[in-house]
């Protein structure tokens, strides 16, 4: 039988409050010791000698060697191949594992593992300590990382910084929708469409980050978004 945690809340549960808590306080005392940090997501489900893997990997072992921590969601894929990246490179590499009814396997390159019990309180923690986002081609949970992001950015409940989408084949669709769709139709403002960047350069990606941790803000806006 399936176990919906949200579900099955109710308020004379309280001690579950304490389960909650935890995992901010195991967070919070952690990912600050390891800054700066940039936060990959991506598909588990691609595979060693994907095109994808490939570049996350990449990007992990530049960004490792450039002094930057990364960090994902511990699992396959994507997440495996930027922890792997950094692992290969001698840096920290730190993945987020969330608890689940069939348990995910936290991937062997983690120098760090932090184990979640709520997806809300460990997406916190992928977002809080990170200077920088990089997307690549994923599924629902990617999706969804990246509009809560979005949408706390325009919201301004979370301070601007780079998120970056790796692999233009698959998010162009996405984007050109949310411009000829979306924004034409009034449900986003024109420059809401400014706060990410798609760029098929791992090399770029990281001079942007690097440039951004360095100058701050007023990068981000001249140089990134142009605005």
């Amino acid at each position: 039988m399936n176990s919906y945690i949200i579900n099955e809340l109710k308020k004379e549960e309280a001690w579950r409050l304490f389960k909650i808590i935890g995992d901010f306080i195991d967070g919070f005392e952690v990912m600050p010791e390891y800054q700066p940090s940039v936060t990959v997501f991506g598909s588990a489900r691609v595979k060693e000698g994907d095109i994808y893997y490939e570049k996350a990997r990449e990007l992990g072992f530049k960004l490792a060697n450039k002094g930057f921590t990364i960090v994902t969601g511990g699992g396959p894929g994507i997440m495996e191949a930027a922890n792997k990246g950094a692992f290969e490179a001698g840096g920290i590499s730190i993945g987020l594992n969330i608890k689940l009814p069939k348990e995910q396997k936290p991937n062997p390159y983690l120098t760090h593992t932090l184990n979640f019990n709520y997806f809300f309180a460990r997406k916190v923690m992928l977002v809080k300590y990170a200077v920088a986002f990089v997307l690549f081609p994923g599924g629902y949970g990617t999706l969804d990382e990246l509009f809560e992001t979005l949408t706390l950015i325009q919201t301004q409940k979370l301070k601007p910084f780079p998120i970056f989408l790796y692999g233009k084949e698959y998010w162009e669709g996405l984007y050109n929708w949310l411009r000829d769709k979306v924004a034409a139709d009034g449900y986003l403002e024109r420059e809401d469409l400014v706060i990410f960047s798609i760029i098929d350069d791992i090399d770029k990606i990281v001079e942007y980050i690097e440039k951004f941790y360095i100058q701050g803000h007023k990068f981000l806006t001249e140089e990134i978004y142009g605005v």
